[in-house]
């Protein structure tokens, strides 16, 4: 049983999403789409977690919320 079922979901994507599909050249270049992946998922991919928004969007989406009330 995983200890925390959030990592190991996040090191499969990781793993089936950007370390499976890539070919590394150097570690400079296994750093560089590595970081290149990371942001994408962090920052403008969407999750469910979010309602399917972006962090951004879901950001936007409570600031707008919190204006209105």
């Amino acid at each position: 049983m995983p200890d925390n079922a959030f990592i190991e979901a996040y090191n499969a994507r990781m793993r089936s999403e950007c370390l499976n599909a890539s070919w590394f050249l150097s570690m400079v270049n296994a750093r560089s789409r590595i970081d290149a992946w990371r942001e994408v998922y962090n920052h403008h991919r969407p999750h469910t977690s979010f309602g399917n928004l972006n962090p951004a969007e879901f950001v936007d989406q409570l600031r707008t919320a919190r204006e209105r009330s």
